[in-house]
């Protein structure tokens, strides 16, 4: 019999048609398997449910935290909603569909590998990962225009009610460094996060100047303060693994079409073989 796992998947896109269909064909192998799911499920609010809705029916526990491309709002999103309302109701949706947040108790994996507190975090970024160089953020984003390297996020990601992206990034921040320091010292966690602890995944980006938009150092050193026997994002869809401090770092994006196509044609792959990525225990 196989023992329950702990599962992870990031950046499903699904309104991309060959992205809805390998999400169609996500399964345990389980029942009793737990799914994180990294962020960026979907730009409107009713893909992200019918996605959730989908995987937890399958899955004994989903948990999600929020990308980008969810708290996007286009001129003709069908739910108008801005920043932290736009989050909130996310929030509710997952709820309803008994779908854990970064808004909820965190839940203790007990199978194998654990226990281990799994911490769904929320965190925004708050243009610290600066482009060589530059030696603030407004220097970065002023060399990151020059390059042609502008993440769609500085026209369709409002921060409402904050007055900029970097302060409801300090305030998800502050309140996620509350949480975690209430977490029982005694037990490992894996923290969960759309967007990247540590500048060192952002190294390999082809266009460096991405980063401004991947992260903070604020949360540079989580991973050792609180305990973490992994760390799970997305993001950056350079789907990998990395080691810090001893500590297992697991990019788990899909990523768009073009992109999960020519990895598995390079590696002779399939997405199937190598999604949902195994978290826990340790592979």
């Amino acid at each position: 019999m196989t023992i329950p796992r702990l599962l992870a998947v990031s950046d499903l896109h699904v309104h991309h048609r060959d992205n809805r269909a390998i999400v169609e064909g996500l399964q345990p192998t389980s029942d009793g398997d737990w799914l994180i799911v990294a962020g960026d499920v979907a730009e409107e609010i009713g893909d992200v449910e019918w996605a959730l809705a989908l995987l937890r029916g399958r899955f004994a526990q989903v948990i999600w935290v929020p990308g980008n491309h969810e708290l996007w709002t286009r001129s003709k999103d069908p739910v108008p909603l801005r920043g932290e309302e736009r989050y909130r109701l996310l929030v509710e949706t997952c709820r309803a569909i008994d779908v854990l947040t970064p808004e909820d108790p965190f839940a203790v994996w007990d199978g194998a590998g654990g226990p281990a507190t799994i911490a769904p975090l929320f965190t925004l970024y708050d243009y610290s990962f600066l482009p060589e160089g530059t030696t603030t953020s407004a220097e970065g984003l002023e060399a990151a225009y020059a390059a042609g390297v502008v993440c769609t996020d500085e026209h369709l990601l409002y921060a409402d009610p904050f007055p900029d992206r970097a302060a409801w990034s300090a305030a998800r921040i502050a309140e996620s460094e509350r949480r975690l320091a209430q977490v029982d010292p005694d037990i490992p966690t894996v923290l969960v996060n759309h967007w990247p602890l540590t500048r060192l995944p952002t190294r390999v980006l082809t266009y460096p100047e991405f980063a401004l938009w991947c992260g903070s150092e604020r949360t540079a050193d989580w991973h050792v303060r609180f305990r973490a026997a992994a760390v799970v994002y997305g993001h950056l869809h350079i789907p990998r693994v990395t080691w810090e401090d001893g500590v297992r770092f697991v990019e788990a994006s899909l990523g768009y079409p073009r992109e999960w196509k020519a990895r598995d044609e390079r590696n002779g792959t399939t997405v199937s073989e190598l999604l949902p990525r195994q978290i826990l225990p340790a592979p």
